[in-house]
């Protein structure tokens, strides 16, 4: 009797642990164990899920409302927020009063320091494909040294996400951001310039196609922006990619353009987030600690 009942609980005991790793695989546990890669989720993430940094979106809208004024922005609350971000800086974000008396994220920028070293550069995984747009407001703080200029805002990073230098004319990447910018010859005047990496960039730096918001005059310190930026890939060696910056209204730029040439790495892989000085040199930097605010972020994608 002994060894019948032993048999018998043994073969339970199997059966039991079938059922288990079978209804593990059909709703996904087992996936995500062995594979713990970018998913993409249609919902937020959890903060205390360790999955929640390496979630991938097709649209976000994010305007910070959630979060708790006045305190700290950590990486743990950008990856709840956005997905998978590549890098951040907890003590460089910051939540504060937002856009028309609600609440907003703000960036810190260090002083005599350029580029990482004194802002914040991360980009968030989205879902890969052909056509995206964006939305969202921008102001710099009441008493913002402009210095020489700066990367700011949201944008795109298409196949290598080509920047910092390194052109995109071996057709396997480029990138549509924005800058502020004080040219040395007028140092009166700030603007909002397009700041593009592309297949037929003319030099080793981004381009600017000699635009700017606004086309005459200054950036108000304290005023709010809104940016609107709109991509889509190009085929093969074509130039039939498209490129669009509108800013409060006005059209900034738009035009046809050849991103890649290498179809493999033609989609648009990451939304990118750069806040900083620079520029190389010292012209660029400024001596004091200086806040940059954003708000009401929506990311889509079309294609």
């Amino acid at each position: 009797m002994k060894n019948t009942y032993s048999i018998t609980i043994l073969a339970i005991t199997l059966f039991s642990l079938t059922v288990f790793s079978t209804s593990c695989r059909k709703d996904g546990i087992e996936g995500s164990i062995s594979n713990p890669e970018k998913l993409e989720e249609p919902g937020e993430p959890a903060e205390s899920d360790p999955s929640a940094g390496r979630a991938v979106y097709t649209t976000r809208s994010v305007n910070w409302e959630n979060r708790t004024n006045q305190t700290t922005y950590t990486r743990a609350q950008a990856e709840a927020d956005f997905g998978n971000v590549s890098s951040w800086i907890d003590s460089r974000a910051y939540i504060s009063n937002g856009n028309g008396g609600g609440k907003s994220m703000r960036v810190t920028l260090l002083p005599n320091a350029l580029s990482g070293a004194g802002g914040l550069i991360t980009d968030v995984d989205i879902t890969d494909g052909s056509a995206y747009e964006l939305d969202y407001d921008v102001k710099f703080h009441s008493q913002f040294n402009w210095s020489r200029g700066g990367k700011v805002g949201f944008g795109f990073r298409v196949g290598d996400g080509n920047t910092g230098g390194d052109p995109g004319t071996d057709g396997n990447g480029g990138s549509l951001r924005l800058m502020w910018y004080s040219p040395a010859g007028n140092p009166g005047r700030v603007y909002f310039q397009p700041y593009v990496y592309y297949r037929d960039q003319p030099g080793q730096f981004g381009n600017s196609f000699g635009k700017s918001y606004p086309s005459s005059g200054s950036l108000v310190k304290g005023a709010w922006y809104h940016v609107h930026m709109y991509i889509k890939s190009n085929t093969g060696s074509n130039t039939n990619g498209r490129v669009q910056i509108i800013i409060n209204g006005t059209t900034v730029l738009d035009q046809a353009i050849r991103w890649t040439t290498n179809d493999s790495k033609r989609l648009i892989r990451q939304m990118s987030f750069h806040t900083f000085r620079g520029g190389s040199t010292a012209d660029w930097q400024a001596s004091s600690t200086d806040y940059i605010y954003y708000d009401n972020l929506v990311v889509n994608k079309i294609e």
